[in-house]
């Protein structure tokens, strides 16, 4: 995991992903209080289902965020920093389309 120093592109919308990523979490409890509950299991599989969309939208936002911040930036300053950001960018996507 790279960290890096500084706003991130996504730190004005901060908030809005922590209370995205609370709902979130809100429905994992849910899916597991529902096998709790022995609740039908298409059921369950529908609210995952919902859980992974939720967070593919979150990861897809992130992601947007960072192209528009991060790699753009560096694109502009040129050198190896561009190519290290496009790179990793390119391997952030891979990962998403594998998950």
């Amino acid at each position: 995991m790279t960290e890096e120093s500084g706003p991130h592109g996504y730190s004005p919308n901060k908030d809005n992903y922590a209370k995205r990523l609370r709902r979130i979490e809100g429905q994992v409890r849910g899916v597991a209080k529902m096998i709790d509950d022995d609740k039908y299991c298409i059921d369950i599989l529908t609210q995952i289902s919902a859980v992974n969309s939720a967070l593919q939208s979150v990861a897809l936002a992130l992601l947007d965020e960072h192209l528009g911040h991060c790699v753009s930036h560096a694109v502009a300053a040129g050198g190896d920093e561009a190519d290290k950001k496009i790179a990793e960018a390119s391997a952030a996507i891979a990962r998403l389309v594998r998950s």
